[in-house]
């Protein structure tokens, strides 16, 4: 794409953020000056505060008044995909992207990732810590049990893409139209159904390496997430093996639907 188009080009990066006072500012700060100095579009970042108590709200709104650039959305309800979902579909940029606070996805990767979007024609764009190519810093632990899920959402989903959870993926705004109106679930599967969806509708998707390091300060509780993803995991498979006998002409007997 020519130079003198990148300033037609807006993008929307988003931070979804749940009780994150102590490292909001300095994110936030960080995201907007490295911005500044290495993405030729037009960008604005857009804070979702879904449900903080620990002044997370106050900290955004002051980063607000400081700086033009950056957005705050608040919501009284937490989970990460309703944050999300949110801020996608309000936003009128031209490309959407979102990132985790702790930036545990080096800053150098968003060029690239947006590139995708924007420039080379994919819907979507992924980034992998585990796509050949990946750096990756984390525990054996949290290694394995990415590693399983991906695994088992091939056997059960047949996925393409190699890494569903990683905080760091952008669409096109036909993309966000299209897709996120169908996702359901609200929290950390979001992401898993978004691609999901995507792939079995034909979108384009690229599956990108990246250098990626562990938060020590993560609050996810591993077994409960891992759970609601297995079962959503299954939701996803009865939805799409039902569009797919609804679009093969297969009619399903009342009886056998419910069983």
């Amino acid at each position: 794409m020519p130079a003198a188009r990148t300033a037609d080009i807006s993008i929307d990066v988003v931070i979804p953020v749940l009780n994150e006072a102590h490292v909001l500012a300095h994110s936030v700060e960080r995201v907007s000056r490295y911005l500044e100095t290495n993405l030729p579009y037009s960008w604005r970042i857009v804070v979702v505060d879904n449900g903080s108590t620990d002044g997370t709200h106050e900290i955004a709104r002051s980063l607000t008044e400081d700086n033009g650039r950056v957005r705050l959305l608040r919501l009284n309800e937490p989970g990460r995909g309703r944050a999300l979902r949110v801020a996608w579909l309000q936003s009128d940029a031209s490309a959407v992207c979102y990132m985790d606070v702790d930036l545990s996805t080096d800053l150098d990767e968003l060029p690239r990732l947006l590139r995708a979007v924007v420039e080379e024609g994919y819907d979507v764009a992924v980034g992998s810590r585990l796509a050949p190519g990946a750096r990756v810093r984390r525990s054996f632990k949290r290694e394995m049990i990415s590693r399983l899920y991906n695994l088992f959402l091939k056997l059960v989903l047949s996925t393409g893409f190699s890494d569903a959870q990683t905080g760091f993926k952008a669409l096109t705004r036909d993309a966000v139209q299209r897709i996120v109106p169908q996702v359901e679930d609200e929290s950390w599967f979001f992401d898993t159904e978004l691609l999901a969806l995507a792939e079995s509708q034909g979108l384009r998707i690229k599956d990108m390496p990246v250098v990626w390091s562990e938060d020590d300060d993560s609050r996810v509780k591993i077994l409960r997430t891992a759970w609601d993803d297995i079962r959503g995991a299954l939701r996803v498979r009865r939805r799409l093996r039902g569009s797919r006998r609804a679009a093969d002409g297969v009619v399903v007997s009342p009886r056998r639907r419910a069983g």
